[in-house]
């Protein structure tokens, strides 16, 4: 029980980072550089916005804060959400100016006026925090709603956690599990793990081992280390599986590769199944790892 109490309040983790996509400008050609600088500097305002994010990326051209900050704001001054957003990263990460919260807000907040889901997503976030504003999870939650209802997985998932948690709503789990899902369907693994926490525990769905292995399995595939670990204890104690050692073992060798140092819950647990396991059992525990990150973590 003391295992999966911990992975019942890991699930009170809001994301606030590294969420931007993609974009096809990180392969950009010289010549299009070029035509990007002709049209910002007839006051384009998407061409701005999208030199000032090359120059914010560094993809075309070398990196430079001031230069990307100088574009956006060219951009911004014309009312183009992206660009409004973008000044607001800036200030939020201090890249190029000063670290500035409250400036980081004002942006986002002209760019979630607008619809633009990133905005709405990180002006949440500070909201969450109280950074720049006062803390306030009714708002936190009012602009992740927002920029969940354009598909935002991220906030998707921040929504399950503040009914999970209790923060600014009433505990709600049937809710929490309800935005894990949305999330969890767009492939995000901290939505995946988090609903199979739910069915460890029986929060807001009866209890079904089966069905937490399932999501812990989805999560694992993406290297989420928590999900490791819980397969790792639902195949010791034959919880959803048969019960299997081996399997065991093997789930949280390769946690333990990638654990936080400062804590050794996988190698330890890892340790502990490896006392009760055959030296032949021990070397196929091995082998399956082995496969296991050969696979990319698929198919184990």
């Amino acid at each position: 029980m003391r295992a999966l109490f911990v992975l019942i309040l890991l699930t009170g983790v809001i994301l606030t980072s590294g969420h931007a996509p993609a974009s096809p400008l990180s392969d950009i050609s010289a010549e299009e550089v070029q035509t990007l600088h002709t049209q910002a500097a007839q006051g384009i305002a998407e061409a701005q916005t999208n030199l000032g994010k090359l120059y914010h990326k560094g993809w075309g051209v070398p990196q430079d804060y001031a230069k990307a900050r100088q574009w956006y704001e060219q951009a911004a001054a014309q009312g183009n959400a992206k660009a409004q957003f973008s000044l607001g990263a800036l200030y939020d990460n201090g890249h190029g100016v000063p670290q500035d919260y409250k400036k980081a807000a004002q942006w986002y907040e002209k760019a979630a006026a607008q619809d633009n889901a990133d905005a709405q997503f990180y002006l949440g976030s500070l909201y969450d925090n109280g950074h720049g504003v006062p803390q306030d999870y009714a708002k936190a939650r009012q602009w992740w709603e927002q920029a969940a209802a354009q598909g935002d997985e991220w906030a998707q998932f921040n929504l399950g956690v503040l009914y999970a948690q209790g923060q600014g709503v009433p505990q709600d789990y049937a809710k929490a599990r309800k935005w894990y899902e949305q999330a969890a369907a767009q492939g995000d693994a901290w939505a995946q793990y988090s609903l199979g926490v739910l069915y460890v525990g029986g929060l807001g769905v009866p209890r079904n081992y089966t069905k937490a292995r399932q999501w812990f399995e989805k999560a694992a595939a993406q290297r989420d280390v928590r999900a490791q670990y819980s397969l790792g204890v639902l195949y010791e104690k034959g919880q959803g599986v048969s019960q299997d050692y081996v399997r065991a073992y093997m789930w949280w060798s390769l946690a333990a590769e990638r654990w936080d140092a400062s804590d050794t819950s996988a190698a330890d647990a890892q340790d502990k199944v490896a006392r009760r396991m055959t030296p032949a059992q021990l070397a196929k525990a091995q082998r399956l790892a082995s496969r296991c990150q050969a696979l990319q973590f698929n198919g184990c």
